[in-house]
């Protein structure tokens, strides 16, 4: 998703910082309440808000830790649901056929960016 940086995005991390089929979480932005989500699969990178959409509890349950444990699906801590990474649709678990809130990503110089307010 290589493009041109918005005047108003913030910097998360570069993108060797996230462990090739790994995650990491993010704090949300000042005065906000969700975090972020960062997801590096096969040369991509998807970034959701960190907030089950049964509930809106945190993803993980410990930092960091969003996959199952093949790395395959991002798993709700809180109730075990299901989602697919590229799509942040809910697949199993209560809120199936949700979604989780995509965040859109801009990658420059190697930096993932997110739009602020996120």
């Amino acid at each position: 998703m290589e493009g041109l940086i918005h005047s108003k995005t913030r910097a998360l991390c570069r993108v060797e910082d996230i462990p090739e089929y790994g995650a990491k979480g993010f704090s949300g932005a000042e005065g906000t309440f969700t975090g972020l989500v960062a997801i590096r699969q096969g040369g991509d990178v998807y970034v959701y808000e960190n907030a089950c959409p049964h509930i809106g509890t945190p993803l993980d349950w410990t930092p960091d830790r969003f996959l199952s444990a093949d790395g395959r699906f991002i798993i709700c801590a809180t109730h075990g649901a299901e989602f697919t990474i590229a799509t942040g649709m809910c697949i199993s678990g209560p809120c199936k056929g949700d979604q989780l809130t995509q965040v859109n990503v801009v990658i420059r110089n190697g930096v993932i960016h997110v739009l602020v307010g996120v």
